[in-house]
This record gives structure tokens, C-alpha cells and sequence, in this order.
């Protein structure tokens, strides 16, 4: 069997690519198809040089998935994917705005706030417990409050 494969490399290779393809569409990550693509590739090129010996087909491998994942990055970056809601995957971008209450004071500027069934740290002003103040920012985990 292992006669087979080793005598038929562009074949494996082009399998290697199916399988890498077929794991991204039931893995996404938008990592593998550039890793499917390079063995794409190198099942082409050994396809053209059966003899071409396994170190350099490594080799080629390695450099073709860089190259592409270098690509798909570059891609990426200068065509973001547009959604109607940007802050989809930012939990903390998405708590900007909201009023929530103090639970513990806020004293030198430093204090804890309910968010949901949890408690985070927060900065702001000097505020009592159980006063509603509006979420600003957050640096970190630190939720940065201004009172409402």
C-alpha cells in the first residue's frame, strides 16, 4: 500500500487537498483552504515531475502554504468581509453604551459593576453602590465607566 502512495504522490497530494478542504468547510477558520490550496498545487507539480524526490516535495509544500496564507492574508486585509453587525464577535465593543449598576463602590477609581449574571472591575469617578453609571469603554477586562 505504502508502494502505492510513494509511487503516486500527486494523487496523495491531491487527496491531502480534498481532505484539507472538506476539514475547512466542516472546521471553518479560513486557515486551511490556503494549506488545501498549496497541496493543490503541489499535486500539479508532481503530477508534471513524478520523480521529483519527497524532501523537495516537503520543501515546495511548505513554501506554497506559506506563500498562500501570506496571500489570504493580504486578501483579507484589503477586502474585509462586510457584515450588518461589525461587533458580531467583540462582546466587549457590544457592552459600550449600556447603563449598569455599581456593586461595588468605585473608590480612587477603581470599583466592580454587574454586567449580565457577572461582575466586572470598573473605573471611573468616584461612585456609591447601586448606582447606575454607562459603560465607556473597556481597556483589558476593565469595564471604563462615566456616571448617567
Amino acid at each position: 500500500m505504502l508502494d502505492v502512495i510513494v509511487s503516486n504522490m500527486a494523487l496523495t497530494w491531491l487527496i491531502t487537498a480534498v481532505a484539507l478542504g472538506i476539514a475547512e468547510l466542516l472546521i471553518p477558520g479560513v486557515f486551511l483552504i490556503f494549506v488545501a490550496i498549496a497541496a493543490a498545487v503541489l499535486a500539479a507539480v508532481t503530477f508534471a515531475f513524478p520523480d521529483l524526490p519527497l524532501a523537495v516535495q516537503l520543501a515546495v509544500f511548505g513554501a506554497w502554504s506559506v506563500m498562500t496564507v501570506m496571500i489570504g492574508q493580504s486578501w483579507y486585509r484589503d477586502y474585509p468581509v462586510h457584515t450588518s453587525d461589525p461587533m458580531l464577535n467583540d462582546r466587549a465593543a457590544r457592552l459600550v453604551g449600556e447603563q449598569v449598576v455599581v456593586t461595588t463602590p468605585i473608590v480612587a477609581g477603581r470599583g466592580r459593576i454587574r454586567i449580565g449574571d457577572g461582575e466586572w472591575p470598573a473605573t471611573g469617578p468616584d461612585t456609591p453602590e447601586g448606582t447606575t453609571v454607562r459603560i465607556v469603554k473597556f481597556d483589558g477586562v476593565t469595564a471604563v465607566v462615566e456616571r448617567t
